[in-house]
């Protein structure tokens, strides 16, 4: 995108009126004006979502599900309506297929202890890609370690990319589970969902989508995609920490067993046996994060409320000019050039270690990310340690941009 198209599609969101709906937007760091581009490790939270969050323990706080009384009532419908909001917001066909997690890593954990290890065996084939954050990784080896399948990864090309040809090329006849994100943490890279679930039906394998760093910036629906299984966080999409997501299709939960057992996952319960509950309760066992769940749901319809197509142009514009600035700057070299990207903009500095440029940002009130993000595979991938990472939301700014080079300039000549 041109710096100019970038221009026009600022000029036609009102980001200084979204801003005012965030409050540690307006903060200072080091007495500097807070410039946040650590989106991709957590998103700021919206006053609306801040005063459910309130609300909720200052006047409905109960256990649900189990009380008759009134509070216990209302915190049951409360967490129920949210359970509504998120199966809307993914398409899911019904409530029954959202369940919720702490976040992406326990959903995806739950899939490989619940769904591959009860049906998948020995010398069974999981794909993965190279660029996978490791809550995509470790959770696969654990589970050859368990029952012996065979984790195979997809590389990417020198841009960062999965290419079709490249899975493709992975797929066999024991492939039976492919587990993608659905934009890469580390680069923004958005994989091709609807290709990789296509190639796999072909070899009839399932596909389990870490949505972690997609549900922020470009609308998901499940059905369309047709994954098996998808998976996010709410911590990253405006909401609380400690609350996520996973939807899976119905036939492929109802053969599931338990993730973990306890209170509320239950029918009954008696020392000769136990019958579950029905979809989804019986992936949710003890007292839920009952007031992240609501905060999610608020989170959600504050999202509803923005032009949402405005908000993803914005970013897009953002990145685009970030990127146009970084090529601009001598020594430095951008890790991650994918044509379809999120908003990250990965980087390294001739000369520079990236945790020394995230201190000297830091002291001039920039917040970024610096090191592996998680992501150690696709580091070595490319020879290196590690990066900086800048990344962006709806509610940053041209100027914010503008802010951040001039301030990783200082940096640079600080380290000089």
């Amino acid at each position: 995108m041109s710096s100019g198209a970038a221009e026009a599609y600022i000029s036609h969101f009102d980001v200084q009126r979204v801003r005012a709906d965030f409050p540690l937007l307006s903060t200072r760091i080091n007495q500097h004006p807070l410039v946040y581009f650590d989106n991709a490790a957590t998103t700021q939270k919206p006053l609306s979502v801040i005063e459910c969050l309130r609300h909720y323990y200052a006047e409905d706080n109960a256990n649900i599900h189990r009380g008759v009384h009134t509070l216990s009532q209302r915190a049951t419908s409360a967490f129920e309506r949210a359970r509504e909001i998120v199966r809307q917001f993914l398409g899911a066909k019904e409530g029954a297929e959202i369940i919720f997690t702490r976040g992406t890593t326990e959903a995806i954990n739950l899939v490989a202890q619940s769904y591959a290890r009860t049906q998948l065996k020995a010398g069974d084939e999981i794909l993965i890609g190279e660029a996978e954050h490791h809550a995509n990784i470790v959770p696969w080896q654990i589970l050859g370690s368990q029952i012996g399948t065979i984790l195979k990864v997809v590389p990417v090309n020198d841009a960062g990319e999965i290419t079709p040809s490249a899975l493709a090329a992975a797929l066999t006849n024991r492939t039976r589970l492919c587990a993608f994100g659905h934009v890469s943490n580390a680069l923004g890279s958005i994989n091709p969902v609807a290709e990789i679930v296509r190639l796999a039906r072909s070899v009839g394998a399932k596909v389990l989508v870490d949505g972690a760093q997609a549900v922020a910036h470009a609308p998901v629906d499940v059905q369309s995609l047709d994954c098996d299984f998808y998976a996010f966080s709410g911590h990253k999409l405006f909401g609380p920490t400690g609350i996520g997501v996973l939807y899976g299709k119905r036939e492929l939960l109802e053969e599931m067993p338990p993730y973990q057992g306890g209170g509320d996952m239950i029918k009954t319960v008696s020392f000769s046996g136990t019958e579950y509950a029905d979809l989804p309760h019986k992936f949710e066992a003890g007292t839920p994060h009952i007031a992240g769940a609501i905060g999610l749901g608020a989170a959600i319809q504050y999202l509803d409320g923005l032009d949402r197509r405005g908000a993803l142009r914005h970013e897009d514009a953002l990145l685009a000019y970030a990127t146009e600035q970084a090529r601009g700057v001598s020594g430095l070299r951008i890790i991650g050039t994918a044509r379809d990207k999120a908003a990250v903009l990965s980087f390294l500095i001739d000369g520079t270690h990236p945790q020394d440029l995230g201190v000297l940002l830091d002291n001039q009130g920039v917040a970024i990310r610096t090191g592996h993000h998680c992501a150690m595979p696709v580091m070595q991938r490319f020879g290196i340690p590690g990066t900086a990472r800048a990344s962006f939301a709806f509610y940053n700014t041209r100027e914010e941009i503008d802010y951040f080079f001039t301030a990783l300039e200082k940096a640079r000549q600080m380290l000089a």
